[in-house]
């Protein structure tokens, strides 16, 4: 793992006091990095957080973007990314954003054009990569001891007891309310491409169906998926999640000559082992047939370990720094992080078709991209009626509403923690 240049400090300003939080509780000194401006709507809240970091505070992003700073990191809503970066990139800032990096493919598009143009540095902030036993299984692939990949499985399923999900979803619009079920395929996907470096180029996406798991709230969207990836290599990756009951944050990887998986257990990251195994008749000298260990980081193991989210919310903005002071994209580039992104989208649409095969373009490659620059079908209410949008449906029912009892507790709910729009 490359050591950060320390040549002059980076200053950064951070869109969203919600999850942005952590982005700018970790801009500090130990990074490079120092907080000098925060912007989002909600004023009451930005102001006290303004406050507690001693920084300028703006509602007003165009007026966010004129503030003297290096790099702009995107908190905001799942949906709203990518023009977002758009504009800070035109602004002549670095941009690391939160995943994912763009609500339809025609973003994505408009991203990595962006991107090239300004010759800046982007950043997918996807933490669940740099956890320490996805760090040690990269590690352990990259010494060739399991072969190239063959097949690997993500899983991210988070569910939450309904009076939780509305405190975070305050609002009928609210996109949480509305994501399709293979849009956040990230967390999944993504440590098995920092592992493998492996890029999707086919996907097939099936919806899981169940009303029950949301009958207390006001979600539209379904409540899992499951998403093959055909990769580059011509290996199969297996994608799960959403929000079904049974937490899951587990990964495993076949190789052609041995596989590896972190041990499963409870919430996140369960007991964090990473077993490793080869068949019998298949080991080199001095190999071990089966062993589970406890790994850790390979270096700022203390300031990972007291950071959010498995050590990757010290990491991601870690590497952000390290790419911007090294003038090199990170791993989690652009074209890596649309990629992923579009692999959400695209496995969508598959699922509305029952599952056919869609291909995953090479977003590095203009001709490649160029025929879906149009392509802006969304299910967010917040894109409905906007110029070049078109509508997708949240589940693959149809467009569905709340139950009585759904809508009647998302009220309760909301009017607890002081939320007065509809």
């Amino acid at each position: 793992m490359a050591t950060a240049r320390r040549t002059r400090t980076i200053r950064v300003g951070v869109v969203g006091v919600g999850r942005g939080q952590s982005f700018a509780s970790s801009a500090t000194d130990l990074v490079g990095m120092k907080l000098v401006a925060l912007c989002d709507l909600w004023e009451e809240r930005l102001l006290e957080v303004g406050k507690r970091y001693n920084v300028a505070t703006y509602t007003d992003y165009d007026r966010f973007l004129e503030h003297d700073m290096d790099a702009v990191i995107l908190a905001n809503y799942f949906h709203e990314h990518a023009p977002f970066a758009i504009k800070a990139l035109a602004a002549g800032k670095h941009v690391m954003s939160e995943c994912i990096c763009n609500a339809t493919l025609g973003e994505g598009v408009a991203l990595c054009r962006a991107v090239e143009k300004s010759g800046l540095i982007y950043m997918l902030a996807e933490n669940y990569p740099y956890t320490a036993f996805n760090m040690e299984m990269r590690r352990v692939y990259q010494t060739g001891e399991i072969g190239q990949v063959t097949y690997a499985e993500g899983e991210y399923n988070h569910p939450m007891a309904p009076e939780d999900r509305l405190r975070i979803a305050p609002g009928m619009n609210h996109w949480r309310s509305w994501i399709p079920s293979t849009y956040y395929c990230t967390h999944a996907l993504a440590p098995l491409v920092f592992i493998t470096d492996t890029m999707p180029v086919m996907v097939n996406g099936l919806s899981i169906a169940r009303r029950t798991p949301d009958a207390k709230t006001v979600r539209r969207g379904d409540p899992g998926s499951v998403i093959l990836c055909r990769m580059d290599n011509g290996s199969v990756f297996r994608i799960f999640g959403l929000t079904l009951p049974g937490h899951s944050n587990w990964y495993r990887v076949h190789g052609d000559r041995g596989a590896m998986e972190i041990t499963r257990g409870p919430g996140y990251y369960g007991p964090g082992q990473v077993r490793v195994w080869h068949e019998e008749w298949d080991m080199k000298p001095g190999e071990i047939r089966d062993r589970t260990y406890l790994p850790d980081w390979p270096v700022h193991t203390d300031l990972a370990r007291n950071a959010g989210h498995g050590g990757g919310d010290f990491w991601t903005n870690y590497e952000f720094a390290n790419a911007i002071r090294t003038g090199t994209q990170p791993f989690l580039d652009v074209y890596r992080g649309v990629a992923m992104s579009s692999v959400g989208i695209l496995a969508w649409k598959s699922a509305l078709k029952d599952g056919v095969p869609l291909e995953v373009p090479d977003f590095r490659s203009e001709r490649s991209r160029a025929k879906y620059a149009k392509d802006n079908a969304s299910p967010f209410p917040s894109h409905a009626g906007k110029k070049g949008y078109t509508r997708l449906p949240a589940s693959i029912l149809g467009e569905l509403k709340p139950t009585k009892e759904g809508l009647a507790l998302a009220r309760r709910v909301w009017k607890e923690i002081g939320y007065k729009g509809e």
